[in-house]
C-alpha cells in the first residue's frame, strides 16, 4: 500500500489539474457563444448564395467557365480544415482519419493526392504521410474573411494551372455543442446546387426564366471566386465553433474524471491510514503486554 505522503501528494495534484481544466471550459465556453453566433448568422448568407448560383449554374455550359470544367481526374487535392490546438477530444483526429480514408480511396484508382492544410495539426499530421502542397498555420486562432480569400485564390490557382483536377473539402461540422461531425463537399469545379424542397416543385411544374443585367455569363464570373471564398470562410467558421464545442466538452469530461479520481485517492489515504494508526496501536498494545510480562 502506498504511503501517506504519496497518495497526499497525488490527490493535491489531481485537485490542481482539476482547476486548470474547470478553467480551460470556462474559456472554451465563452469563447463558443461568439464563435457559434458568427456561425449562425453566416450559414443564411451561405445557403442564399448557393441558391443563386443554382439558379444561374443550372442551365449553362460548364465548360465557359474554367472553374466548372469537369475534367478527367488524375490528381486530387483535399483542402484539410482543422484547428491550431489540441485538448478537444477526437475532433481533430476525426476529420483527419477521413482525410486518410479519402487519400487511400483516390490512389486505390491510381489518382495523385496532394494536401491543403489549414490549421496546426491537420499540417503536422499529413506532413508526415502525404504531400502537403500548402500550410496555413496559426491562423484558426483569429481568422478573417482575407484569410479564406487567400486560401481561396491559391486553390483556384492551381487548379487553372492543371496541377489538380478535383479539389475536396474536408472540415467539422458544428451540429450542437455535443455533436460534430466531419463533412466534405467537392469545391472544384464548381457544380450547380440542386434545389429542393418547395422551390424543387415549383421548378418540377414549370421553369421561370429570370431577365439578368448584366448577363448570366458575367455574373458568373464574378460569383464563381466569390464562391469560393464564401466557401472556405464558413467552413473555417464551422470548425471553429466545432472547436470551442468539443474542448468545452472535453475539459468537462477531464473535471469529472479528476472528481473520480480525487474520491478514489482519498478512500485509499483513509484505508492507508487507518492502517497506519491501526499498526501504531499494535505497536503500543504489544508493547504494554510486554511490559506487564
Amino acid at each position: 500500500m502506498p504511503s501517506l505522503k504519496e497518495v497526499k501528494t497525488k490527490i493535491e495534484g489531481v485537485k490542481k489539474t482539476s482547476q486548470i481544466t474547470k478553467a480551460m471550459n470556462m474559456v472554451a465556453s465563452a469563447k463558443l457563444r461568439g464563435a457559434q453566433e458568427k456561425m449562425e448568422q453566416f450559414r443564411p448568407y451561405t445557403a442564399k448564395f448557393n441558391e443563386a448560383m443554382g439558379s444561374l449554374a443550372g442551365n449553362m455550359d460548364s465548360s465557359a467557365f474554367p472553374l466548372m470544367e469537369k475534367r478527367e481526374v488524375k490528381t486530387a487535392e483535399i483542402v484539410v480544415i482543422t484547428s491550431d490546438r489540441g485538448l478537444c477530444g477526437s475532433f481533430n483526429a476525426n476529420i483527419m482519419i477521413m482525410g486518410e480514408k479519402m487519400k487511400a480511396e483516390y490512389e486505390a484508382e491510381g489518382k495523385k493526392v496532394t494536401f491543403t492544410c489549414v490549421g496546426k495539426k491537420g499540417a503536422r499530421y499529413f506532413a508526415k504521410k502525404a504531400t502537403v502542397r500548402k500550410e496555413y498555420d496559426d491562423i484558426m486562432g483569429n481568422f478573417q474573411m482575407f484569410n479564406a480569400r487567400a486560401i481561396a485564390q491559391d486553390i483556384a490557382a492551381n487548379f487553372l494551372a492543371g496541377e489538380a483536377d478535383e479539389v475536396k473539402i474536408i472540415y467539422g461540422h458544428f451540429i450542437s455543442i455535443g455533436i460534430q461531425k466531419p463533412a466534405v463537399q467537392t469545391l472544384l469545379p464548381v457544380q450547380p446546387i440542386e434545389v429542393e424542397g418547395e422551390e424543387a416543385a415549383e421548378s418540377a411544374g414549370g421553369s421561370v426564366d429570370y431577365i439578368y443585367e448584366p448577363s448570366p455569363a458575367e455574373i458568373m464570373g464574378v460569383l464563381l471566386p466569390l464562391y469560393m471564398n464564401v466557401m472556405i470562410y464558413h467552413s473555417m467558421l464551422e470548425v471553429g465553433a466545432s472547436e470551442h464545442a468539443a474542448r468545452m466538452t472535453a475539459m468537462d469530461n477531464a473535471t469529472n474524471a479528476c472528481s473520480d479520481i480525487v474520491d478514489e485517492l482519498t478512500s485509499i489515504y483513509n484505508k492507508a491510514r487507518q492502517a497506519a494508526i491501526t499498526g501504531d496501536l499494535m505497536d503500543i498494545v504489544g508493547g504494554a503486554e510486554a511490559l506487564k510480562g
